[in-house]
């Protein structure tokens, strides 16, 4: 997991994206950084590996000014 955290840190600082922005953009969970990460001396969330695949996919596919709906294929 700490492999994730890392390259979401990297991720973030890469596309100037808030942490609570890139939950929103891959789960619609403004906490799931904090969260995976463990903050407040919390127990570190569990992510399942096909959600992990799912959060690296987002990252993957981002392309900067697209909105999620766009990426996805969906009409604006």
């Amino acid at each position: 997991m700490t492999n994730l955290i890392k390259d979401i840190e990297a991720f973030c600082a890469t596309h100037e994206m808030s942490e609570s922005q890139f939950g929103v953009m891959t789960l619609n969970d403004k906490n799931l950084v904090p969260q995976i990460r463990g903050d407040g001396g919390k127990r570190p969330r569990r992510l399942w590996p096909e959600t992990e695949a799912r959060v690296r996919r987002e990252m993957a596919t981002y392309r900067p000014g697209q909105s999620a709906r766009q990426a996805k294929g969906e009409a604006a």
